[in-house]
């Protein structure tokens, strides 16, 4: 059976779809910036997971740490940055981290994993609600939110059978970093939600499963925000 390949999928959200997969019985490649601790992740999930390092901001070498990845139907981008990067206080190094690591490392491997493929495979993107709701210090990653959706678009048409879609959350309530942040902080961005809670890491991961594995959907950027955005 051709594998799953999460990219980010050693903390967070990624790490969720890593399990999911992992406990549905697939095969899981997962990748983490340090090589101990992929393994590590790896080895919590179980199943038939292993732990790979990357680093998408240095793109020269995504070939070669995934030169040996099996066959791949469905591939997440999972990673993320963030950088808190204000045009006053511009930190040049910051912001060409995140636009290497999501513009050109994400598509690094897809080029990298492209003849491994299946042509009823399907990827997944990250973004975010950055784009939409911009605030003081998301200059950079509202941007490459931006690409991401232009990267959606160009990709499903050029790499067509295979489907590329995009997943967008807003606040995710009881995700690692924002189950940290005070419950008023959490409480005041619920309260902005049609639901009248935040979206939880098993909803993300559900959306996640959906947008690959559902044939008819293509160039979709999904937000997933309890409606955040309608208020």
């Amino acid at each position: 059976m051709s594998s799953v390949v999460v990219v980010g999928g050693t903390s967070g959200l990624g790490r969720e779809v890593a399990k999911h997969y992992a406990d549905a019985g697939r095969t899981v490649v997962l990748t983490g910036r340090d090589a101990d601790r992929a393994a590590a992740v790896a080895a919590e999930i179980g199943g038939d997971t292993r732990g790979v390092a990357l680093e998408l901001a240095q793109p020269e070498s995504i070939a070669g740490r995934l030169a040996d990845v099996p066959a791949v139907q469905h591939l997440v981008l999972a990673a993320i940055d963030r950088d808190h990067n204000t045009a006053e206080s511009y930190d040049l190094k910051a912001a060409a981290y995140l636009v290497t690591m999501k513009m050109i490392g994400y598509t690094e491997v897809i080029h990298a994993l492209l003849p491994r493929l299946s042509a009823d495979g399907s990827i997944v993107l990250f973004g975010g609600q950055a784009l939409n709701r911009p605030y003081p210090g998301s200059t950079t990653i509202s941007t490459v939110n931006g690409g991401v959706v232009g990267m959606v678009h160009t990709l499903a048409s050029e790499l067509a059978p295979i489907r590329v879609n995009a997943l967008h959350p807003g606040i995710i309530g009881d995700s690692p970093y924002w189950a940290a942040r005070p419950a008023a902080v959490r409480e005041a961005a619920a309260a902005r939600t049609p639901l009248g809670r935040l979206v939880t890491m098993d909803e993300v991961t559900n959306a996640v499963a959906f947008l690959l594995e559902n044939a008819g959907v293509n160039g979709v950027n999904l937000a997933i925000d309890g409606g955040w955005l309608l208020r």
